[in-house]
């Protein structure tokens, strides 16, 4: 279902599904109403929003086709507070795919085998090799790995989180069909979901947006399994709500939400803030994913203290290693 808005009267209505909207439109301006949805860079006329209005501002055209086939309807839970995994109980026949090395434990009717590109599309080799390709640009494995319940009865698959943090489920047929998010944050969906990557039109998101030009794209209508380090913060962004962000305490977000990479401003914050040169801008309409602690940040204090040579706890740091018995 996709995320449209519409204003009325100075107001704003919604968020509301496609067909909502075209039974709004007729009342509130016709083809001149002004909408805000996905492919929309700001608030348009609805006549010159493609493919939501028949030519001369008619009866609407039929809305598109679902971005996947159907996904598979999974059961799971999650456990643990800080150091949190996912179990996955799957009906004959059904299928998770995740990323190489998350596994925590399955039962003995878990069938798991490696492949290149989407298990859940029928590809050529062609095919198979530019999604993989694609994967290998991410920084990712370039294979996904597949488990299937292949007995008679009910199986389960676990899957851990990587460091400290909180494992989300996002059912994507509740967020408009498709998310944004960090290449290193998917653990694992349901069979039916598209894994693919989104690249940066804006020259200082992608060169100083902590994640390079390309952030992954997940479609389709099932469910969805993301791990955010630390604490975990969602917020709903109202139409034209800024919020600025440290680059790398993005998890994920909606498309309908608009990010962009702005300077911190000020010569002393920006020399002296150690935040960075950069602030990620997320402007609204849509919802938002945070994490407090990502994972460079947690390698960075890791490296500072391993190279830094003292004692935990001493206030005498390299003098008092001098006194040391050899």
């Amino acid at each position: 279902m996709s995320i449209w808005y519409i204003a009325q009267n100075g107001k704003t209505l919604g968020p509301m599904s496609r067909e909502d909207l075209l039974a709004k439109i007729p009342s509130l301006g016709g083809p001149l109403a002004m909408v805000y949805g996905p492919g929309t860079p700001d608030w348009t006329q609805a006549r010159h929003v493609p493919g939501l209005l028949a030519p001369g501002g008619g009866p609407a055209l039929p809305p598109p086709p679902p971005v996947s086939g159907k996904a598979d309807e999974i059961d799971y839970e999650i456990f643990g507070d800080d150091m949190q995994f996912v179990e996955i109980t799957l009906d004959p026949g059904e299928m998770v795919i995740a990323e190489a090395g998350n596994m925590m434990h399955m039962t003995s009717g878990i069938q798991m085998a490696t492949v290149f590109g989407d298990p859940a599309k029928s590809q050529g080799m062609f095919e198979k090799l530019l999604d993989a390709g694609k994967r290998m640009v991410t920084g990712e494995s370039l294979f996904l790995t597949t488990f299937t319940a292949g007995g008679a009865g009910r199986e389960t698959v676990a899957f851990a989180g990587p460091y400290p943090g909180k494992i989300l489920a996002f059912h994507l047929d509740q967020l408009g069909g498709e998310i944004l998010c960090q290449k290193d944050s998917f653990l694992a969906a349901a069979r039916g979901t598209d894994v693919g990557i989104a690249f940066q039109k804006k020259i200082l998101a992608g060169l100083f947006g902590g994640e390079g030009f390309i952030l992954q794209r997940l479609r389709g209508g099932g469910i969805a399994f993301l791990h955010a380090g630390g604490g975990l913060l969602s917020k709903e962004l109202a139409p034209g709500q800024v919020l600025k962000v440290d680059t790398g305490c993005v998890v994920a977000f909606q498309p309908t939400v608009a990010y962009d990479i702005r300077m911190v401003g000020g010569v002393k914050n920006t020399l002296f803030g150690g935040e960075g040169l950069f602030l990620t801008t997320l402007t609204g309409p849509g919802k938002v994913w945070l994490q407090s602690l990502p994972f460079s940040r947690l390698a960075a204090r890791i490296l500072a203290g391993v190279g830094s040579g003292k004692e935990d706890g001493s206030v005498l740091g390299e003098f008092g290693r001098l006194f040391e018995s050899r």
